[in-house]
């Protein structure tokens, strides 16, 4: 495997350090980490069309585009004040 540099202004490198000395991490270790498991919005209509699928095979039911937008809204909300009590 070979290495790339990457350039971002210093403030966000300081960043990266902050987060990552805060994960017992190394600022290489936590790009990896984000660039294997961030879906792009492909990955997440696919996954999205899966579950749908898997939940219509085995427990009957139908989520409609509506009810999964509505679903989304509430887990932001519910993890915005998570993260809000948190801070």
């Amino acid at each position: 495997m070979s290495d790339a540099m990457i350039r971002v202004p210093a403030e966000v490198r300081d960043r990266l350090a902050v987060l990552a000395e805060s994960r017992g991490t190394s600022i290489r270790s936590l790009v990896q980490e984000f660039a294997e498991t961030t879906l792009t919005e492909e990955e997440r209509r696919e996954r999205a069309e899966r579950t749908r699928a898997y939940l219509a095979e085995h427990f009957g039911v139908e989520v409609t585009d509506g009810e999964s937008a509505e679903m989304g809204r509430r887990l932001r909300e519910a993890f915005a004040r998570q993260t809000g009590a948190a801070a």
